[in-house]
């Protein structure tokens, strides 16, 4: 939302923005980060929103969008923007494309964990993950045209945010190392299950 915020989104923009929504795309997530000046598209959105538990990643770790911390509520904070304040135009773009999440990463992982898998449509979704390796034990069985291998950034993590009818849905985990995507994606989707029925 932050470049959409400052520039005008053109077609090839459109090209990115697009697999990086709907496929999770790291490669096109990663531009966007290298176009807006890193931490700082961060430090942008933390202000505009009001966000209280984001960071750009460590000094260290510039580079790596993935290393953002974040915190469930800051996350439903980011859907309420999106929802009752982002110009019409992004809004319907975002939600689009997260209601057309494909089955499948560009890395070849399977996305269907959390709430495509605990809960019935309507949904918009946003899955998140990393310290799976480059690229999964089980590959997904549709895979999306474009394919860019994941940046495996450290311990395993799924993530699954979206709005379920009228209502946001926030649930992050973190997994002890060695962790098999599998049983991340069951221990993922059963809280799912849990937070949807509550």
């Amino acid at each position: 939302m932050d470049y959409m915020d400052r520039h005008e989104v053109s077609a090839a923009d459109r090209r990115l923005l697009v697999p990086m929504l709907r496929s999770s795309d790291d490669g096109a997530a990663t531009e966007f980060w290298r176009r807006g000046g890193q931490g700082r598209v961060i430090e942008r959105m933390v202000r505009k929103v009001g966000l209280e538990d984001t960071a750009p990643p460590p000094a260290e770790k510039p580079g790596f969008w993935g290393y953002t911390a974040l915190s469930a509520r800051d996350v439903v904070r980011m859907y309420r923007y999106l929802l009752d304040e982002a110009p019409e135009g992004q809004r319907e773009f975002v939600l689009q494309q997260l209601r057309r999440s494909t089955p499948c990463g560009t890395d070849g992982f399977d996305q269907t964990f959390g709430i495509p898998r605990a809960v019935r449509r309507p949904w918009a979704v946003k899955q998140g993950w990393s310290g799976f390796g480059e690229t999964p034990a089980e590959p997904c069985h549709v895979r999306p045209a474009a394919w860019r291998p994941d940046l495996g950034l450290g311990r395993p993590v799924l993530h699954t945010t979206g709005v379920v009818g009228d209502r946001i849905v926030v649930v992050l985990t973190l997994h002890p190392a060695g962790t098999s995507f599998r049983t991340a994606a069951a221990r993922i989707t059963s809280l799912t299950r849990q937070v949807a029925r509550a």
